[in-house]
């Protein structure tokens, strides 16, 4: 029995030992980033509405979290060469997001340096060059060298960004990148990929460390200095996978994974593209903000979306082990919840934030909400003086209710 247990703490160690460096390098790291932040001018000063803040706050935390991910890849991984690229693949976006946070760097020139880090590793090795074929059992679909890079940079490039976009709410990108790459680092154990879970538990410890002072009310933000070191990071580590053989890691795994903020990325392009607006122009219109406006605050908005990513790694999970009937239920609840959220639901909204029902009070006097509410249904019977009834008054009736 002592055997057993000793052979099972050595298999482990390798992942505690990991996480466990790179969360107290970044815990260590980040109360140095905020007394540093303002010495060196990398603070968020709220210039517009879209700000959740409303007094300038430190934005150096990337560095807490590109020093204890570093760390502790270069101390456990550092035998593997293709690891070390990913480590100088991690230097080159970090510089990108630094320059950003000090200087502000234009959308375009910035998502140029993105294409090109994401290039450099490419050129060092770490590439989608084949995924398993769907419809032949045991064959792989080899790509030719261009649609290889092409992929790869898209992936790299994609996935960083989409843990950018949803950095706007205080703890949301850390924890949304803790609880994904934790499950791909789990889906690389259970496909027999231990360097790449290993190699991925590195990300984890580093936002993890970070996570205490980012909660709302957050003591520091990450920055893009840490937004895009912790996207591209999880993405060039998920095509490690693939190097290694485990293709299901750099395809569905990390797509399920990083559903959410897929999602909002995707919903937000479409949304910038339908209104005529740039698509790398920043706005309210994202999931964290539809939340949020429900009146539910900042606190719970994070909590929800954290539930929602956990359900979505538990679907990745059970697609590596072929739980497709339950992976797909739990997908379904996923979708309910947003939609339960996103859904624009005005008169419910308007009872929230009042916080009181709107039924008259005992007093004679309405609430402010009953008065909105009247007043909507009041200047919509306007509208519709002078127009037929419907058909069938009681249908009408019954769809209002």
């Amino acid at each position: 029995m002592k055997e057993v247990f000793i052979e099972h703490i050595g298999r482990i160690l390798p992942y505690l030992s990991i996480t466990a460096a790179a969360f107290i390098i970044s815990l260590l790291v980040t109360p140095l980033a905020v007394r540093l932040a303002p010495k060196i001018g990398a603070m968020d000063i709220p210039k517009d509405n879209r700000r959740m803040h409303k007094k300038a706050m430190p934005r150096f935390g990337g560095m807490a979290i590109f020093a204890g991910t570093e760390a502790g890849l270069a101390v456990f991984c550092h035998s593997d060469p293709e690891v070390i690229t990913i480590i100088w693949g991690g230097i080159l976006i970090y510089a990108v997001g630094v320059i950003d946070d000090l200087r502000g760097l234009p959308a375009k020139l910035k998502f140029l340096l993105q294409i090109l880090c994401a290039t450099a590793i490419y050129i060092g090795g770490i590439q989608i060059d084949f995924v398993k074929n769907p419809f032949v059992s045991g064959a792989y679909i080899h790509f030719p060298l261009a649609v290889s890079l092409i992929i790869t940079v898209i992936w790299i490039v994609g996935i960083t960004n989409t843990i950018n976009l949803i950095d706007g709410l205080d703890g949301l990108a850390a924890g949304v990148a803790v609880i994904a790459s934790g499950y791909i680092s789990y889906a690389a154990f259970l496909s027999g990929q231990y360097g790449v879970a290993v190699a991925m538990l590195a990300v984890t410890g580093g936002a993890l460390g970070f996570l205490p002072f980012n909660f709302h009310p957050a003591k520091i933000f990450m920055g893009d200095s840490g937004s895009l070191y912790l996207g591209f990071m999880i993405a060039s580590i998920s095509v490690l996978g693939s190097t290694k053989g485990a293709t299901l890691i750099v395809t569905i795994v990390p797509f399920l994974a990083l559903g959410l903020p897929i999602f909002d990325t995707a919903f937000a392009i479409i949304r910038r593209w339908i209104n005529g607006t740039p698509i790398m122009e920043a706005d309210k219109g994202h999931l964290h903000h539809r939340i949020m406006a429900t009146g539910i605050g900042q606190r719970r908005t994070v909590l929800i979306m954290y539930c929602i990513s956990a359900i979505m790694g538990m679907v990745a999970i059970m697609v590596v082990k072929r739980e497709l009937v339950e992976a797909v239920v739990l997908t379904v609840v996923a979708a309910i919840l947003l939609c339960v959220f996103v859904a624009d639901h005005p008169r419910l909204r308007d009872i929230m934030q009042e916080g009181i029902s709107a039924v008259p009070k005992t007093d004679g006097k309405k609430s402010q909400a009953a008065q909105k509410i009247e007043e909507k249904e009041a200047s919509a019977d306007a509208g519709n003086e002078g127009k037929e009834p419907p058909a069938d008054p009681g249908e009408e009736g019954e769809e209002q209710r």
